[in-house]
This record gives structure tokens, sequence and C-alpha cells, in this order.
């Protein structure tokens, strides 16, 4: 039985290398390649099968892209539930620049999915059995895909009796809240865009995101502050994590790894506090590592005792 499922639905292979120099006609002699499975919800799961979680992915595949996906996937351990679909998998490119160690990230769109291959990745995630407890749906969306079909989606995947957790933006991000979901990860960016304020004060995030949860639009909001840690909002808690000073060899994956890292532990504890310092040691511990490895759980574990929570006695 997988306890969590997550579901992406533009998933990625992710090709890093590094080049002496940047410099244009020139032809750039680039360092062997390394390949990674990509896209949110993958890199959610592999995080996730690291920490020890049993999970599965649920995702499309087209073409030698695909197929090149769900080996490297299954490869690292982790139970793949795949869609075939007509179009080949997008590729994503991470270019390290050696002289300056400045970092490029070339993300190639993905290709529309017909409306046959969206049902078919919703209704795989809606019908694992046994039920999940948890189902994660992370990443950017294909082109084409509206706001009022991503609330439909997770209409259809809340119907199958798991929880929803969500990493989007903008519009779907929307839809997902006015559907009442468990758990939302955005950034600031986002988190303001979606209550409408401008301020990044701690009261101001606090009261917009108690409104959301009073509506029962959300259970919990972890927003990701970048360079000054996170925001974890309950509907009795507030609680900051403060950010750990490292110097990043790569910035790939760190969202991806605070939520694996987070909803794995919530699938074990209720404690808001110790999942959120696990999802930081994991989302820091992301940084560490070059190109598109994400965190490990050596890394995670030396930390998570360095990990400063902050409760935040606000007003109720």
């Amino acid at each position: 039985m997988s306890e969590i499922v997550t579901l992406t639905f533009n998933p990625s292979v992710d090709i890093s290398t590094s080049v002496a120099k940047i410099a244009p006609f020139s032809k750039l002699r680039c360092a062997p390649p390394h390949y990674d499975p990509g896209g949110g919800g993958i890199n959610v799961a592999r995080v996730i099968h690291r920490l020890g979680g049993d999970v599965s992915a649920v995702f499309p595949v087209g073409g030698s892209t695909g197929q090149l996906l769900r080996r490297l996937l299954r490869d690292e351990g982790v139970d793949c539930i795949t869609v075939d679909a007509v179009s080949e998998t997008r590729q994503v490119f991470t270019l390290v620049e050696d002289t300056t160690d400045q970092q490029y990230r070339f993300v190639l769109p993905g290709a529309p999915l017909s409306e046959s291959e969206w049902n078919a990745c919703v209704n795989e995630a809606a019908s694992v059995q046994p039920q999940p407890s948890l189902i994660v749906i992370s990443g950017s969306l294909p082109e084409g895909i509206s706001s009022e079909k991503f609330g439909r989606a997770i209409r259809t995947i809340k119907a199958c009796g798991a929880k929803v957790a969500l990493d989007t933006s903008e519009g779907p991000l929307k839809a997902a809240i006015d559907e009442g979901i468990y758990l939302v990860k955005p950034n600031l960016k986002e988190f303001q865009d979606l209550v409408g304020v401008s301020s990044s004060q701690d009261s101001v995030l606090i009261d917009a995101g108690r409104a959301l949860i009073a509506r029962k639009a959300v259970a919990i909001i972890a927003i990701s502050l970048g360079d000054d840690g996170a925001l974890l909002i309950s509907a009795d808690r507030a609680l900051r994590a403060r950010p750990l000073h490292v110097e990043p060899v790569s910035v790939v994956g760190a969202g991806d790894s605070f939520l694996g890292a987070l909803v794995w532990r919530l699938s074990r504890t209720p404690d808001l506090g110790d999942a959120l310092r696990c999802a930081m040691a994991a989302g820091t511990a992301a940084v560490l590592r070059a190109g598109t490895s994400l965190s490990r759980v050596e890394d995670i574990e030396r930390i998570r005792s360095e990990v400063r929570i902050e409760e935040l006695k606000m007003a109720y």
C-alpha cells in the first residue's frame, strides 16, 4: 500500500552538465551529462522514498524521453503508475558555468495533454488501492489546462477519500482552494496573489491564512519565503522556520524537497513543528547538492537539529 500518491501532469527528464565558460557563437564543450527524473510531484515522490515513505508516482510518459523518465524513477526504487501520452515528454537543462559557478536553467514547455490523457492521469491517482491517505499534486501544468478543469480534477480526486496537498500557482491554485484541500505550499508571491495582500509581515500573512482556514478552503498553509525561511499556518498555530545560512551549490529542487519532507512527516506525526523542521532541513539540504539530485537523507538528518522553529503568538 502506498500511503502517499503524487500526481505530476507535466513531468520531465532533467539534464545537468557544466561548461568552462558561456560564450555566444562558440561550441560549448560540456561535461558528461547527468540525467534525473523531474517534475514537481515526481521530485516529491523521490524525497519521500528516500526518507523511507511508501509512495507511488502517477505521471504521463511520451516517446523515448518518457521511457527514460520511467526507467530513471524505477531505478531509484519509486513505484510508478504511468499513462501513455502521444507527445514526447519534455526535457529541462541545467548548466553550470565553471568560471563563475553561475547556474542557468533552460525549461522546455510540456506538450498539451489530450482530454483522455488528462482524465486518465486524474483517474489513476483517484483509483489507487488501497486508498492512500494523501495525494500530492505538484508542478507546472501542461498548456491549455483551465482553472475550471483543474478544479474538476481536484473534485474527482477528493471523492476517493484521500486528503489533497498542492503546490501550483495562479488560477489553478485558486480553483483548488475553492474546492477545499488539506495543504498548500505557495511561495510568498503566490500566496500574496491568492489572498490579495502586498505585505510580507508575518501578522498579515497569518491573518490572511486564517481567513482561508476559517472558510475550510485549506487546513494547513506552508509558505516558502526563500532566504527568509518558511511560515506554517494552521487553525491554532503559526510557526516560523528561520533560515540556515549555507552556500548554495544549486537552487534546483529545494521547494520539492521541502514539500516531500513536510507531507512525509505529517503522515507520521501530528506535530507541526517537527514536520516544519524536517521540511526546512530537506529544502536546505537540496541546495547543497549539485545539479538536480535533490536532498539526501544524511544531509537532512545532519541539518535537522540546526533548524530553529519559533511559535508566533498571534491574536486569534
